[in-house]
């Protein structure tokens, strides 16, 4: 048995965490780049405190001309850390924004699918990522991931020297979180600890936190998206993210981020939702997959265990997870395919696409055009 592991060099997890960002930075640099989202009012407070040398906000998710603007700012700012506070959009906005203000030969250069996936060859300045929502785990993940505008698709920039070197999670942070957005990032947060765990990379030290991240998401989940003011709920929906966030950067993820990268990519509909709409399809393409061609794999134990995890019944079978699943998605009003706009003439672009992202690649079992279409006619 052969692994990998990486993650931020410090996690700082509690409640309240957040007021000792000021404290943190100041042992990290003198002209700090602070990358927030959309609600500036909310980060107001620390703009005062850090008195930043540059804010940047980013509103809805960055995209290469974006992002290539905003490094240039950074630069002629001389900035020598950066600071991202918010979602995932902000803190990938961020981990780029850190590894190109010391890394210059441009930003194609370094990216994947789309790029030359040319690896860094200069540290990032450091950074420190600050979730306000739970379930990219983009605060502990290597990659920045952004929109390529000429090519209408989400790719990333990925490197383990762009995960942040401290990461902050303070729960309080999510307790604004309305109900649909509740929803459609711990959805994104399960099926990344879902599709890490049974991935073909994965290893003992993520799959502990898989288990655990996944009973914590079934319990606390439908309970955070009724009651966004249970702090326990949103402690361990906080906790699910995080660990979904280590989980993907050493384990890969699988074909439900494999579609979301074109859907995201051509369609505005937020990421977590995608992912929702698709997972419980996919559980059921897989575990058909893994039936007919390898009956004896272990990842059809793995199906059974999170099956069990998700519903507390010892007696489920894969298939009853993705019932689970599926029924939990009705539950947060998860919008269908169909209902984000797409429809059967989309199919072949997507899935040609789809067939050639960096996640499909982690997927336990290869999935044939046809049965990847069989996907999107199912979560239409």
């Amino acid at each position: 048995m052969q692994f990998n592991f990486s993650t931020a060099s410090k996690i700082i997890f509690r409640s309240g965490a957040a007021r000792d960002i000021p404290a943190i930075v100041a042992e990290f640099g003198q002209r700090p780049c602070l990358v927030i989202g959309s609600n500036s009012k909310r980060t107001k407070w620390l703009e005062d405190e850090l008195n930043p040398a540059l804010v940047i906000q980013i509103s809805g998710e960055p995209d290469s001309d974006i992002i290539q603007d905003v490094v240039q700012q950074a630069q002629t700012a001389k900035c020598d850390m950066v600071v991202a506070v918010g979602g995932g959009s902000v803190m990938d906005a961020g981990k780029i924004m850190a590894a190109l203000i010391t890394n210059t030969d441009g930003l194609f250069n370094y990216l994947e699918v789309v790029g030359k996936g040319q690896p860094l060859d200069k540290k990032p300045v450091p950074l420190i990522t600050v979730p306000t929502t739970a379930g990219t785990g983009s605060e502990v993940t290597a990659n920045g991931v952004l929109l390529a505008k000429e090519h209408g698709i989400k790719v990333s920039l990925r490197s383990t020297d762009m995960i942040a070197d401290i990461a902050v999670v303070d729960p309080e942070l999510m307790l604004s979180m309305p109900p649909s957005i509740t929803a459609a990032t711990g959805m994104d947060a399960l099926t990344q600890l879902m599709e890490a765990y049974v991935s073909n990379a994965a290893n003992p030290m993520t799959d502990g936190l898989c288990r655990d991240g996944i009973i914590r998401a079934a319990t606390s989940l439908p309970i955070a998206f009724e009651d966004g003011d249970d702090i326990m709920a949103r402690e361990d929906m906080a906790l699910a993210s995080l660990f979904s966030g280590i989980a993907l950067a050493n384990a890969k993820l699988g074909a439900v981020h494999g579609f979301a990268a074109p859907i995201g990519g051509e369609f505005k509909t937020p990421h977590g939702q995608i992912c929702a709409a698709l997972l419980p399809h996919v559980m059921r393409a897989n575990i058909a997959a893994l039936r007919e061609q390898e009956p004896e794999s272990i990842i059809l134990f793995r199906y059974n265990e999170i099956a069990v995890m998700l519903s507390g019944d010892v007696a489920a079978t894969p298939e009853d997870g993705a019932d689970w699943v599926e029924r939990l998605c009705n539950e947060l009003n998860i919008p269908s395919l169909a209902d984000m706009g797409i429809n059967q003439s989309h199919f072949d672009g997507i899935i040609e696409k789809a067939a050639n992202a960096s996640s499909m690649k982690g997927n336990p079992i290869e999935l044939s055009k046809d049965e990847l279409r069989k996907i999107l006619e199912a979560a239409l």
